[in-house]
């Protein structure tokens, strides 16, 4: 935040604190990027608070912003009849994302206020499943009738345009069933002569995907055609909507942190809000259950430790290389789980290159171990250990590079063969399953060599 924000900010707070006298006037002149910004920092409260002091037309260029957050819960906090004037001028597939985070009570509080045409409209859309293809599609997209000329469906265009969120991608409908016969951009229909049938410059096999396709896959057909837009179908061939890449980036901004959490041993709805906003008891409920699971797979380690107790008793200089090792291994592991994951969800990787994969990571690892093994040789001895014992180091710092990268390659693969999110094996188990397994391989070779 600038600093002139970061001034405003802090005169707002005291201007809540003492009367709401002059906070119009403060933020009259500011840009709704900035405003949306600046409400980002206010509580609650105090957000919900000047969005009552907008007028209607700003409050509704603010609420367009992407960046503004906390938009269902600062609604929730003004009257139905606001709330649903604000909504009703967003687009239908914004309107319907914001109801969605909103609770049971507070939509039948809502839906009442609304027209008799978006009331209908957004019924419709909630009936999808959140996080499909239906659930973050539009109903604002232009139509064309197959015997239009390419200049008559250019004079329908500029005629809709104010009611639409977009008119870059167009569709061509029969007039009786809504079953969708082609699409044609806006560059296309500009390119061609006005006299020409829209149906000689159309697609006719335009890419589509259902209302209950996830909305990661439609990401990746937008991604993978080079779309501005994708059509949305039911299963009868109609068409319904459309999904557009400005909502493919709120879509993959979505799935990245659920991802990134999941790797990180965190449930996804533990950030579902901004920080501040969760209660830490909510938080601590997000947490605890992947922490308990990994307590308990830590359990191995001291197990294996408790198996070895005579080993280490011999040779108590054993102990001072677990963490060199079970570090390594695990930090070696969790690179192959990220890198492995990665190619998954991009779609590099399937079920049907497992063994490819495997041999490959283990080949990595093998390569990985050569390097690091010299040098953990050269540290036992820095570290005055004996011979016997260096070569121990070493030939166990091999064994688990190839053992770690091995098994970290294989497991997210066999995740998604059995429909298991790879993210969820996430690198702190991978770490954990390492260091009980690295240990078993350390004294056993130590067995081998030390004969202990």
């Amino acid at each position: 935040m600038s600093k002139d924000l970061q001034q405003l900010l802090e005169r707002i707070q005291l201007r809540l604190d003492e009367s709401f006298v002059g906070i119009g006037s403060e933020v009259a002149d500011l840009p709704p990027a900035d405003l949306a910004e600046l409400l980002n920092q206010l509580r609650l409260a105090e957000a919900a608070a000047v969005v009552s002091m907008l007028p209607l037309a700003r409050c509704i260029e603010l609420f367009d912003q992407p960046t503004m957050r906390r938009r269902a819960a600062i609604l929730e906090h003004l009257e139905p009849a606001r709330a649903a004037a604000i909504l009703e001028e967003l687009s239908a597939d914004e309107r319907t994302d914001v109801i969605q985070k909103m609770g049971l009570h507070e939509r039948h509080r809502l839906l009442p206020k609304f027209s008799s045409d978006v009331r209908t409209e957004l019924e419709d859309l909630l009936q999808y499943p959140d996080h499909t293809a239906g659930g973050i599609m539009t109903t604002e997209f232009v139509r064309l009738d197959p015997g239009m000329t390419v200049g008559e469906a250019l004079k329908h265009i500029r005629s809709v345009a104010q009611e639409k969120e977009s008119i870059y991608a167009c569709y061509i409908m029969e007039p009786d069933t809504d079953r969708l016969l082609g699409a044609v951009s806006l560059r296309d229909l500009v390119m061609a002569e006005l006299e020409r049938p829209v149906t000689e410059v159309m697609r006719r096999k335009p890419v589509t995907v259902s209302v209950l396709d996830d909305q990661e896959v439609v990401a990746e057909k937008i991604g993978k055609y080079n779309l501005l837009a994708v059509p949305v179908v039911e299963q009868d061939g109609s068409l319904v909507g459309f999904v557009t890449v400005d909502d493919v980036i709120d879509v993959l901004i979505e799935e990245q942190t659920e991802d990134i959490l999941r790797m990180a041993a965190v449930q996804p709805g533990a950030m579902d809000k901004p920080y501040f906003d969760n209660p830490i008891l909510r938080v601590v409920r997000k947490r605890i259950g992947w922490l308990l699971l990994l307590f308990v797979a830590g359990t191995l380690t001291s197990a294996v430790l408790h198996r070895f107790e005579s080993e280490l008793a011999a040779v108590v200089a054993l102990a001072f290389f677990i963490p060199l090792l079970i570090g390594t291994g695990g930090n070696a592991g969790a690179q192959t789980v990220m890198t492995v994951i990665r190619s998954l969800a991009l779609g590099e990787l399937g079920v049907r290159h497992a063994w490819r994969v495997v041999v490959r990571e283990a080949t990595t690892g093998m390569l990985v171990g050569l390097l690091v093994a010299p040098v953990a040789f050269g540290q036992a001895l820095l570290w005055n250990a004996p011979f016997e014992l260096a070569l121990t180091v070493s030939v166990t710092m091999f064994s688990i590079c190839v053992w770690s990268t091995t098994v970290a390659s294989l497991i997210p693969i066999l995740a998604q063969r059995f429909g298991v999110d790879p993210a969820v094996l996430s690198a702190p188990l991978i770490t954990t399953l390492v260091d009980a397994t690295g240990l078993i391989i350390y004294f056993s070779i130590a067995k081998l060599i030390l004969r202990v």
